[in-house]
């Protein structure tokens, strides 16, 4: 077992291959021709092992562009509408937004929670399941807001039956959890959910008599959808981002 603080190290061939940049033995012929660069020294030797360091893609070149961040990466993504985050189902996936080579990390990127096809806005990707799960259990109290289209005028009584914590859905026998609601219009609303229950935002506008007929994310705990992040792009956090997930 690692002693708290050491720095881990992996084989130069086996890091560059987790992290999609070709076979083992592409990676050879990579090192070979002096196209890993380490501090501005070429990497001849593939089997060496190297120090994973937080600031390794700022001191490390692969084929003359700064490697990709190592695992233990968190990235925001502006969710498009149309594409999914489920493997499972057909059509456009969220992951190819992202480059190929991403695509092939081991450990992989993974989505923290999802938005279905027709809701877009901030969505959270990591390979580091730790992080996932704390942002996803229920002591951390990550809250998520939502700003609502409905398809009909607002009564006037959503907000209090919302915040009364006595909303039944369809097909449960346990009530949601108080809902903070914010009024924008007759059909806009922005919606602050603390669980994470299946199409909620949809099914609880449902239950109160109204459609939901658009939904974006803007924010995940004090962590807001940048402005100038456009649909469909991505960024890397920074630890002050991820911290900001847990600060809201």
């Amino acid at each position: 077992m690692s002693r708290p603080g050491k720095v881990p190290s992996l084989r130069l061939d086996r890091l560059l291959a987790n992290m999609g940049y070709g076979s083992r033995r592409e990676i050879g012929l990579l090192t070979g021709a002096g196209l890993v660069v380490l501090d501005g020294a070429p990497l001849r030797d593939s089997d060496q092992r190297i120090p994973v360091t937080p600031d390794l893609a700022q001191r490390m070149l692969v084929d003359g562009e700064p490697l990709d961040p190592p695992p233990g990466v968190a990235l925001m993504l502006h969710k498009p509408l149309g594409v999914t985050c489920s493997h499972k189902e057909a059509g456009p996936l969220v992951y190819g937004l992202l480059p190929d080579r991403w695509r092939r990390r081991d450990p992989a990127l993974s989505t923290v929670g999802r938005l279905d096809k027709e809701t877009s806005g901030l969505l959270l990707l990591t390979d580091d399941g730790a992080l996932l799960h704390r942002i996803i259990a229920p002591k951390s109290n990550v809250a998520k807001r939502y700003q609502v289209t409905l398809d009909r005028p607002l009564k006037g009584n959503e907000a209090a039956i919302l915040s009364s914590g006595t909303l039944m859905l369809e097909g449960e026998d346990k009530p949601l959890l108080p809902v903070e609601t914010e009024i924008h219009g007759e059909t806009r609303v922005a919606v602050t959910l603390h669980e994470g229950r299946y199409h909620q935002v949809r099914r609880m506008f449902a239950a109160l008599g109204n459609h939901v007929v658009a939904l974006h994310r803007d924010r995940i705990g004090g962590l807001d959808l940048p402005g100038d992040l456009d649909a469909g792009a991505y960024r890397i956090m920074g630890e002050g981002e991820i911290a900001a997930v847990f600060g809201g």
